[in-house]
């Protein structure tokens, strides 16, 4: 059968839906509440979500591209992704 995308593409798309979906609920949340340290806590929430569906999505990429990729440029990949998480959270 014709298949339009890539499963891989459509998971990692479905995600990065998902997440915008929560980024939306939360600022809604934050509306509702009106109050400035329920929100700040609402808002620190979403450090976890972020970091996450990063590592989540671009597994699921490494995968897909892992028949076509070597092994150095893997370990690139994943070193860069950790770079950038230690960097978000050295601050």
């Amino acid at each position: 059968m014709f298949q339009l995308f890539e499963k891989a593409i459509m998971s990692m798309a479905l995600l990065r839906i998902i997440s915008g979906s929560i980024e939306i609920f939360v600022a809604i949340l934050i509306l509702k509440f009106n109050d400035i340290e329920k929100a700040l806590l609402v808002n620190s929430s979403l450090a976890l979500v972020g970091p996450i569906i990063l590592i989540i999505t671009t597994t699921i990429g490494l995968v897909g591209l892992s028949e076509r990729v070597s092994l150095t440029k893997l370990i690139w990949i994943f070193g860069g992704v950790a770079c950038i998480l230690y960097g978000v959270r050295s601050s």
